[in-house]
């Protein structure tokens, strides 16, 4: 297979050349072409034709999320977005990026080399596999169906990754205040993961916030794993309630979606439904066969659909999925399972 074909957009010409460098020392990258800015970079586009870009957020003459408004329309292409602790990688995510990588203030060398070679460097060759402008294409949504009556102890559980935040934001904004709890796990840093929840709080109906422990799971709420903790559903005086602690990673996550689904196949069991969504590796597949196992009705999101079909494929492939749809038709389906 021939190198992964990379364009650095950075106005930084030092953190710009690091940026090179590091990529460049995974043999299966090719840093192809750099630009200083958005204009730069549309002629490097059309010159050289990367198969991933580094996009920074904060550029001169036009800002990277303008950019990708721009771009993305006219000429599809996995971007990973390199940005500080800002909502703003929100914008860009909708604005059709695949991903993004938090750019520490303050970091010595140990951790400028994980931050590069490691987590960089891992989500350009994620984006390289991503198949963009699947969340803009239109499909058939099932009803929404009126719930005639919500037990106590109904919840649904949601995992996600790569292509995940546009991902769930489909699913939760057909939510309706009728809705059960949801708990969700979207791999994400920490810090991001709060501003991700007041987005999607701004953005919906239902209320959203990133989880605490002791927070209760109840009708009409999204609670959103933190980005540094291990979230867990636990039963406390008969209620729902979750237990947020900074234990170790699993499968490579922090929080995990394998942990949370786990913990809710052991306490809810055939009350709970979920739900996998786009995202590279296998995170959540086995801890969605446990809640099937545990008689709750799982959905995967399909191929055509996805970001990244690595998640939902891996739970799929060993049956962990009851029911594959496509993005928009999974709120509807989850309203349909609660009416039966």
């Amino acid at each position: 297979m021939r190198p992964i074909r990379v364009l650095v957009v950075d106005d930084s010409i030092l953190f710009r050349n690091t940026l090179v460098q590091s990529l460049e020392s995974d043999p299966n990258i090719k840093v192809v072409a750099q630009a200083k800015d958005p204009y730069e970079a549309r002629d490097a586009i059309i010159q050289y034709r990367p198969d991933v870009m580094t996009l920074d957020v904060e550029l001169p003459r036009m800002n990277g999320i303008d950019f990708l408004r721009k771009l993305m329309p006219q000429y599809p292409l996995p971007v990973v977005v390199i940005s500080a602790l800002s909502d703003k990688v929100f914008d860009a995510l909708e604005a059709g990026a695949v991903d993004f990588v938090n750019k520490p203030a303050n970091m010595d060398r140990v951790q400028l080399n994980n931050f590069l070679k490691q987590e960089l460097v891992t989500k350009v060759k994620i984006a390289s596999t991503a198949k963009v402008g699947n969340l803009k294409k239109v499909e058939c949504r099932e009803d929404i169906r009126q719930i005639k009556r919500i037990g106590s102890d109904r919840i649904i559980a949601i995992g996600a990754s790569t292509g995940g935040t546009e991902a769930i934001y489909e699913v939760i904004k057909q939510f309706r205040r009728d809705i059960p709890g949801v708990v969700i796990v979207q791999h994400m840093p920490p810090g991001f993961t709060k501003m991700y929840a007041e987005r999607l709080n701004n953005q919906c109906e239902v209320a959203v916030k990133e989880a605490q422990t002791g927070d209760r799971v109840v009708p009409g709420q999204v609670l959103i794993a933190p980005g540094d903790r291990q979230m867990r559903l636990v039963k406390v005086g008969g209620s729902y309630q979750v237990e947020c602690r900074g234990d170790e990673k699993v499968n490579g996550h922090c929080p995990s979606a394998d942990v949370l689904f786990r913990s809710v196949a052991k306490v809810a069991g055939k009350n709970a439904i979920g739900v996998i969504l786009t995202g590279m590796g296998g995170d959540g597949a086995k801890g969605l066969l446990e809640m099937r196992q545990a008689g709750a009705p799982t959905i995967g999101q399909d191929e055509a659909s996805c970001v990244v079909y690595g998640m939902p494929k891996v739970a799929y492939d060993i049956g962990a999925v009851q029911y594959q749809l496509g993005l928009t038709g999974i709120s509807g389906k989850v309203y349909s399972l609660l009416s039966i």
